[in-house]
């Protein structure tokens, strides 16, 4: 009998025990190296916007110097007009620092580690998640074996009892009835006391494989807390890693001990307060051995039930201790991100690729266009001497959201590509135009994935708005 044939009986509950549950201890390996991908994505996504803003700072300072320098103001004051051009200059060249700083030591760092921790096979995974897959398989294979016995002399069990209570029926029925033969009648007490001979001889076969299996759970338990330690020893590496990084990048980014006092010394005390031993414990609570376990017991059989139950079909026990039910695959999921909730950012969903600098890009074309622009300003500037008034309309304000045409972009799309989809983990909207849910929650996908890996989405209350496709699974 092989090992995959033996797991022939759905887990009962939730519990780490049970055979085939260790699969999400050995998920947990390529979670981490996904998330390596998303702060990969996330510190890649800030260095663009540092550098975006240092482009804009020494663009507005080289236009407003010129006008400033060809306008009418002098003196001091004009001085003091250009001390803002000055300041804008070097701002920018502080925020080109921090993006270099970014994506030069701390993007390469997390790319570095991930390749040393992380070895792909020929085939497909990792070599990692193989091996723990294959040390829980090991230890589970030999206890799994005497689970599937004592399920089959179980069954085994329950049908001679209820082929006995029938036998019995039939004969206490026959007998009360006088036109009954005799040797029939004496066949059918044969068959009652054999259905007693069969229910004591399952019954014993029962005990004997219920008892060879609570010998071998010992043994079954003291493997899998040894390959379950490997696991948390690879998983804490990652967490001591992820904090060590982003304290790095705290000091990069904290370019001001009084201008962004504030705002870094909160950001310090979040990476501060993170601590991978709290989450390991955590993880061992909800998903490891110190998951509560129902071990199992024998069970007499039943006569007021007219079939055999099955672990399946078992009904809840209710005690002093704690119900175990079976909970979804959504719901283990749900949980675990919680911690990682600042990756709820809009990140881009694709792959860093190792062998391109995403700022490399040449922009000298735009060069010729500014500067004509500037020109045209200046000219307009000196041709016309009442160029005093500043006007507050801003109906060709680009970032104006006041403006309303009455129709809602959300509102159109089509009924036939519309797909319910379930939600993996918790986010939290970060524009106007994002949704917020719950892992769990149910949601209809109304437009497919743009190129930035975001779906527009309408919940159950009838909110449209864009969620991050990978935060979501199709409901089968």
């Amino acid at each position: 009998m092989s090992y995959d044939d033996s797991i022939v009986i759905e887990a009962p509950s939730d519990s780490f025990w049970e055979v085939g549950n260790y699969k999400r201890s050995v998920k947990r390996i390529d979670d981490g190296h996904r998330l390596c991908n998303d702060l990969m994505n996330c510190i890649h996504e800030r260095a663009r916007i540092e550098k975006g803003y240092a482009q804009q700072l020494t663009e507005w300072s080289k236009r407003w110097r010129q006008l400033s320098e060809k306008g009418p103001q002098y003196g001091t004051l004009e001085k003091a007009w250009l001390a803002l051009m000055t300041e804008a200059e070097k701002v920018s060249e502080l925020h080109l620092e921090v993006k270099s700083t970014l994506m030069n030591e701390d993007f390469e760092k997390i790319k570095n580690w991930q390749k040393e921790a992380y070895h792909k096979q020929m085939m497909a995974g990792f070599k990692e998640t193989k091996e723990a897959d294959d040390g829980f398989r090991k230890a589970q294979k030999p206890w799994a074996k005497k689970l599937k016995e004592v399920e089959a002399t179980k069954k085994a069990y329950h049908a001679a009892c209820k082929e006995e209570k029938l036998a019995t029926s039939r004969e206490s029925n026959n007998r009360s009835d006088s036109n009954t033969n005799p040797e029939q009648l004496k066949k059918l007490q044969d068959k009652v006391e054999k259905s007693k001979q069969d229910v004591q001889r399952t019954k014993e076969k029962y005990e004997k494989s219920l008892d060879e299996l609570n010998k071998c759970t010992p043994q079954y338990m003291e493997n899998m807390e040894q390959v379950f330690e490997q696991c948390q020893q690879f998983e804490s590496k990652r967490l001591d890693f992820f904090q060590e990084v982003l304290s790095e990048v705290k000091q990069h980014l904290y370019l001001s001990a009084t201008s962004y006092k504030a705002i870094y010394q909160e950001l310090e005390n979040v990476v501060k307060s993170a601590d991978p031993r709290e989450d390991l414990k955590w993880f061992r609570c909800t998903h490891g051995p110190g998951m509560p376990m129902n071990w199992p017991q024998f069970e007499e059989w039943n006569a007021d039930l007219n079939r055999t139950l099955t672990r399946r079909e078992k009904p809840k026990k209710t005690g002093d201790g704690v119900i175990l039910t079976s909970v979804s695959q959504t719901g283990d999921q749900a949980s675990q991100p919680s911690k990682y909730s600042s990756l709820s950012v809009r990140s881009t969903t694709n792959s860093i690729r190792s062998s391109c600098n995403p700022f490399e890009e040449e922009e000298n074309q735009k060069t010729v266009e500014k500067e004509s622009t500037i020109s045209k300003n200046v000219s307009s500037y000196e041709n016309n001497p009442n160029y005093t008034e500043w006007s507050d309309d801003e109906s060709n304000n680009p970032f104006n959201c006041n403006e309303t045409n009455g129709d809602n972009p959300f509102e159109n799309h089509s009924a036939e590509s519309e797909v319910r989809v379930r939600a993996l983990y918790d986010y939290e909207g970060q524009e106007h135009d994002e949704l917020s849910f719950k892992a769990g929650d149910e949601l209809t996908k109304v437009e497919d994935e743009d190129e930035q890996g975001w779906c527009k989405g309408r919940l159950e209350n009838g909110q449209v708005g864009l969620y991050p496709a990978n935060y979501v699974e199709v409901i089968q």
